[in-house]
């Protein structure tokens, strides 16, 4: 589909190239983990080769998500800091998931749930990276095993937060309408702008 004259670009070519590379290593880390969180998920081996190719590229994979990802969050974080107006925007929040958004203030480029979920995707994605280092060997060969343990755990706590936030992100890229276009093609309709992000639409305006 081509965009309509009046149309506003959302994302331009290197945003999207980074997100959709960060898609592709978060479900080829999350899968090769899952096989090796629970026994009833092992069978995900098979996607890479046998346990043994499994456990090598884990890490791997977890550091191309990791890298992608702070790729991404470098070129986004300025526009995911919460303000006041998020914080007025997160009490009307029931009122937008019920399809009010005129209730609740204007949204700016992002509004504050994106702002929550992009945050609380920094402090899973750097928990599984500090974490993970302390059990991949021969790199953790030395350290006290009670920290391994731990490390382990709160790994596998990381991991699981960020699978159900991703979940919940592809959720509402569906539920938003229009979402998954700005992301593939790069940009949004002027309605859908002045709809859910009308303090960004404004904002464009006035800068031509």
């Amino acid at each position: 589909m081509h965009a309509p004259h009046d149309a506003i670009q959302r994302y331009v070519y290197i945003d999207r190239a980074w997100h959709w590379l960060l898609a592709v290593f978060f479900f080829l880390a999350a899968l090769s983990g899952l096989a090796f969180f629970h026994p009833s998920m092992f069978f995900f081996v098979h996607l890479f080769g046998g346990g043994t190719w499994t456990q090598i590229l884990h890490p791997f994979l977890g550091l191309g998500m990791a890298f992608f990802f702070f790729a991404l969050g470098l070129r986004m974080w300025h526009h995911n800091l919460i303000d006041a107006n998020d914080r007025r925007w997160l009490l009307a929040a029931h009122h937008v998931m019920a399809g009010h958004e005129e209730k609740a203030p204007p949204a700016g480029r992002y509004n504050a749930g994106q702002k929550v979920l992009f945050w609380l995707l920094t402090l899973c994605m750097l928990g599984l990276l500090a974490t993970g280092f302390c059990f991949w060997r021969p790199l953790a060969d030395g350290l006290p095993i009670t920290l391994i343990r731990l490390a382990t755990l709160l790994h596998a706590v990381c991991a699981i937060g960020l699978i159900l936030l991703v979940m919940g992100h592809i959720y509402m890229s569906f539920w938003t309408k229009e979402s998954i276009r700005a992301m593939m093609q790069g940009w949004v309709t002027r309605r859908w702008a002045k709809s859910n992000h009308p303090a960004w639409h404004d904002e464009v305006v006035r800068k031509g």
